[in-house]
């Protein structure tokens, strides 16, 4: 690939996070400039695989296009061969992360067809196999050792955007609460518990790791306000809040 199309395929890529999922994109800004252009590629396709299965009502359609991807993704990993993708290109430097992302795209076959978690732990082993995934590639991408513990503390994390995301999901026709009977308070009890063991792993960890864990730097408020209202009302606070911690998160870089 020229260096010109490896420039378009990432500015395209970065493009595309600041669109789908602004507060990634927020903290990456926030990151060191020389080490953006490794998670932007990351995060972007994270973005699309989680998007293809709701591109359409059928549920064999969204199978298709996460096939697609994992395909993709492990010829990438494979043989060095780009996905045939706008943010294609961009992936080539991140090919040892290509088999993870492909992982990811596998997690995700139960949301083309709305499969709702008959426990508690079936939920946390899908949120450890999409989010915790994604944080440990990010860690792996910037060359950090502690990808098993990034791996723990995005699945705690996940529990935060996956509460968040409840009502929406439940609009879309997904049960995102358990079918054995854990409500928000509980989860939101339980990821807190795994977020600050993680976080003690992590407290002396690679800076490298630290920057990985940025993405999340809400979790924590979100899941205190989970587990105090039992998921009953929005679990965002305020603009302030949400800029203040950003920097105050910076700070620990």
């Amino acid at each position: 690939m020229s260096g010109a199309t490896l420039a378009t395929s990432l500015a395209e890529a970065a493009r595309r996070v600041e669109q789908g999922d602004p507060d990634r994109f927020a903290a990456t800004m926030a990151t060191p400039a020389a080490l953006r252009d490794r998670l932007w590629p990351l995060y972007a396709a994270n973005i699309e695989i989680a998007r293809a299965p709701w591109a359409s009502s059928e549920p064999m359609i969204g199978e298709m296009r996460l096939q697609w991807w994992v395909d993709g993704l492990e010829a990438l990993a494979a043989t060095g061969r780009a996905p045939d993708h706008e943010i294609g290109a961009s992936l080539l430097p991140l090919r040892a992360c290509a088999a993870g992302l492909a992982r990811i795209a596998e997690a995700r076959r139960r949301d083309c067809w709305r499969e709702g978690f008959s426990t508690a732990e079936a939920l946390n082993d899908y949120l450890r196999a999409t989010s915790g995934e994604l944080f440990s590639l990010a860690g792996e991408a910037l060359g950090s050792v502690e990808t098993e513990a990034l791996r723990d503390y995005g699945t705690a994390a996940g529990m935060a955007a996956w509460l968040r995301a409840a009502p929406e999901l439940s609009l879309r026709g997904w049960q995102p609460l358990p079918e054995s009977g854990e409500g928000a308070g509980a989860l939101a009890g339980a990821a807190l518990a795994g977020l600050t063991a993680a976080e003690k792993r992590l407290r002396h960890a690679d800076r490298a790791a630290r920057v990985a864990i940025l993405p999340a730097w809400q979790a924590r408020s979100v899941l205190r306000r989970a587990l105090r209202t039992r998921g009953a009302g929005p679990l965002d606070g305020s603009e302030f809040a949400r800029r203040f911690g950003l920097v105050r998160a910076c700070f620990r870089l």
